[in-house]
């Protein structure tokens, strides 16, 4: 019998939710089998409280299998009607301290500070105070509305409290990382805030001991895709290859959707063809995003798609004129690395089409047509440059480059800069 000697434990809100860290929590999953973890649990949240939380959920038929060996755990929430909030927290936390009370070498990683290290700490702690032989070692992913959803709020309320409970509970992991140079700035800003404010010494802590770790892609499902089968997929929503723009993300008004509609109806491809623009996502924002563009005079040509499994996902992106995700700062949100742009370069295709918002430049580096926040007039202008002005040798010359400077992100490479920050132990037979 082979007895468990690496366990990854992995803590997010993972599928069906729509958010790239979702994605990356899959990718760190899948990897950490193949690079010798024998045991990798995902400690997520239950369907009906994702659902109730108002979060854009994918269709839960299309949401793909995780490999075997990686079990999916969604504690049920603990007490009852009298617990008005935090139920299904302690559901979580309570699971973390039997897996980690339980004899096996665990490596703990929370992607989003609030509230999953916050779950991972208190559980650690409490894991100690059994009295019981504990052996983790943590890690906590930030990303940057750990930051503007929470700690700065709590920073401009004057909430000491809220501030610190996230910080030091984000210094009190073995390794702390942040998903961009921008993202690692942020929280040392944000820290030397509170300092300022209250005497703390968060900042320098921070300074000290956050490194950068890219989010992970799982690069394999947008390299080398069937040609045919581009056409397939592409001619089974009723398109062509290279015959329509595309954005596909979140739902939001982060997202600069209305800038995209606005730079659509105002390019010569938007007056002059009849490329259509397909929306692909869900969020908060659908409603309001339907209405807009069913008032355009360009209605008839925008389409909006709420079924993209993440298997169909990489040959829209290959298939498209163009990509477009003109992303824009919110006080709730601003885009801290931009997954959907890394995937969509390694798909190839037309060109990505963007903002500088956040840590974007650090996701598309030189390789991505580049307009300002809050611009439709250049949001037209770079639609008209990517698929009017730009030859089939430039288009393909540029797709190549940009998948190259991609290939960075993929998972593997992530994966093991990432754990090569302490050893592991070795599995054996029992």
């Amino acid at each position: 019998m082979t007895a468990i000697r690496n366990r990854l434990v992995i803590v997010n809100r993972a599928d069906p939710v729509i958010c790239g860290h979702s994605v990356e929590g899959r990718n760190l999953a899948e990897t950490a089998l193949a690079r010798g973890f024998d045991e990798v649990r995902i400690v997520t949240w239950p369907i009906e409280r994702l659902e109730a939380a108002g979060l854009p959920l994918k269709p839960l038929d299309s949401v793909l299998p995780y490999s075997p060996g990686i079990i999916v755990e969604r504690p049920a929430p603990v007490g009852d009607y009298k617990v008005p909030d935090g139920r299904y927290l302690a559901g979580i936390t309570g699971r973390l301290v039997e897996l980690f009370t339980d004899g096996v070498p665990t490596v703990a990683l929370s992607l989003y500070l609030s509230p999953h290290t916050i779950a991972v700490a208190d559980a650690v702690r409490a894991a100690w105070g059994t009295g019981l032989p504990v052996n983790v070692t943590t890690i906590a992913e930030a990303v940057g509305s750990d930051v503007t959803n929470v700690v700065r709020t709590a920073v401009e309320e004057g909430r000491l409290g809220a501030a610190a409970h996230i910080l030091s509970s984000y210094l009190s992991q073995d390794h702390c990382v942040a998903v961009s140079e921008y993202t690692r700035d942020l929280i040392i800003s944000e820290a030397q805030r509170v300092d300022d404010q209250h005497g703390t010494r968060f900042a320098e802590q921070c300074r000290d001991r956050i490194e950068v770790s890219y989010p992970a892609i799982d690069a394999a499902a947008y390299l080398d895709l069937d040609e045919q089968t581009i056409d397939d997929v592409v001619t089974a929503r009723g398109l062509r290859r290279d015959g329509y723009l595309l954005f596909l993300s979140r739902l939001t008004d982060a997202k600069g959707v209305d800038d995209l509609i606005g730079g659509f109806e105002r390019s010569e491809v938007g007056r002059a063809t009849d490329l259509p623009l397909i929306i692909a996502g869900r969020g908060p924002q659908a409603g309001a995003l339907r209405e807009l563009a069913a008032a355009s005079p360009l209605a008839h040509r925008i389409r909006f798609l709420d079924d993209v499994g993440d298997a169909e996902k990489p040959f829209l992106m290959a298939g498209c004129a163009a990509f477009v995700l003109p992303s824009k700062p919110r006080p709730e949100f601003v885009e801290t690395f931009g997954i959907a742009l890394a995937e969509k370069m390694l798909a190839g295709g037309g060109p990505v089409i963007t903002t500088l918002t956040g840590g974007i430049g650090e996701a598309i580096g030189e390789h991505a047509i580049v307009v300002p926040v809050n611009d439709p007039d250049a949001v037209a202008e770079a639609i008209d440059q990517a698929v009017i002005r730009t030859t089939p040798a430039e288009r393909a010359d540029q797709a190549a480059r940009a998948r190259e400077y991609a290939r960075q992100f993929d998972r593997h490479v992530v994966f093991d800069k990432l754990f090569a920050r302490f050893p592991r132990h070795e599995t054996v037979d029992a």
